[in-house]
C-alpha cells in the first residue's frame, strides 16, 4: 500500500526493503551477480528500485546476516558464498518448534540420504572409504553412550552424504544438521536398551558401507530403506509400550 500526498507518493519503508530483498535475491538466484563481484551502491540501487536509501541499507544487512553479502566500511557489498552452518542456524530455529518436526525430519533425511547413498556407490573415493571406516569404528566405541553414540551415527551418515559428492546435497544436509543430530540422539535412546541394538547400529551402518564401498546400488537402496524402516519400528513399538 502507498501513501500519496499532494501529488507525491510516499513508499513505506517495509514496503521499499521488500523491493530491494526481492531484487538482491533475484540478482543471485539468477545469475545476475557472481561470487567476489560488487554490488551497485546503496545510492545506485536506492534509485534504480525507487525507494529510500534506509530501505537498502535494511535489505543489505538482511542479506549479510544469512551471509551472502559481505560489506566494507566505504565500498559496495560483495556477493560471497555463505557458511552452511549460518544457514543451519536458521533452519534449526525455524524449525525446531513445529509439531511432529522430527518425524519430518526423518522424511527428509530419506529422500537426501537415499540419493546420496546411489550416487557414493559410484563416486566414493579411497579418502571417503577411510573416513566410513573411521566413523563405523566411533559408532562402535560409542555404543553404550546416547548422546556421544547419536553424534557418531550422525558423523556416519553426514560422511555418507559427503561421499556423493554432491555440493547440493551436502549443503541441504549440513542446514539440518541441529535436527539431525537430535533425531539421531533420541532413537539411540529410543533402542538403547534392545538386545539387538548392537546389531542395527553396528552390523546395519557395516552392511550399508559394503555396499557402498563395493558399488552395490541395488543392494544399498534396499539397505537404506530397511535402516529407516527398523528405526520406525521401534518406534512404533515404544508408542504402544507407552499407552
Amino acid at each position: 500500500m502507498t501513501i500519496e500526498c499532494a501529488a507525491v507518493t510516499i513508499e513505506p519503508e517495509t514496503s521499499g526493503y521488500r523491493r530491494v530483498l526481492a531484487h538482491l535475491r533475484d540478482l543471485l538466484v539468477n545469475g545476475g551477480v557472481e561470487t567476489g563481484q560488487r554490488l551497485p551502491s546503496e545510492r545506485e540501487l536506492a534509485l534504480s528500485l525507487g525507494v529510500s536509501r534506509p530501505a537498502v541499507r535494511e535489505a543489505v544487512r538482511a542479506m549479510e546476516m544469512i551471509g551472502v553479502l559481505e560489506t566494507r566500511h566505504g565500498r559496495a557489498s560483495t556477493v560471497r558464498i555463505p557458511d552452511a552452518s549460518v544457514l543451519g542456524e536458521f533452519f534449526s530455529l525455524a524449525l525446531a518448534q513445529q509439531p511432529a518436526i522430527i518425524d519430518d525430519i526423518v522424511e527428509v533425511r530419506i529422500a537426501l540420504e537415499r540419493q546420496a547413498l546411489r550416487l557414493a556407490c559410484t563416486r566414493a573415493t579411497p579418502e571417503d572409504h577411510r573416513n566410513l571406516e573411521r566413523a563405523l569404528e566411533e559408532i562402535e566405541a560409542t555404543i553404550d553412550d546416547v548422546a556421544r553414540g547419536g553424534r557418531a551415527d550422525l558423523h556416519f551418515h553426514t560422511q555418507m552424504v559427503a561421499a556423493a559428492h554432491s555440493m547440493a546435497l551436502s549443503t541441504v544436509y549440513g542446514t539440518i544438521t541441529h535436527l539431525l543430530e537430535r533425531s539421531h540422539v533420541e532413537r539411540r535412546r529410543r533402542i538403547s536398551n534392545s538386545p539387538k541394538a548392537r546389531d542395527y547400529l553396528v552390523d546395519h551402518h557395516r552392511k550399508i558401507y559394503d555396499a557402498l564401498r563395493t558399488g552395490d546400488l541395488a543392494m544399498a537402496d534396499d539397505l537404506i530403506l530397511s535402516h529407516f524402516a527398523i528405526g520406525a519400528a521401534w518406534k512404533m513399538q515404544e508408542s504402544r509400550t507407552n499407552d
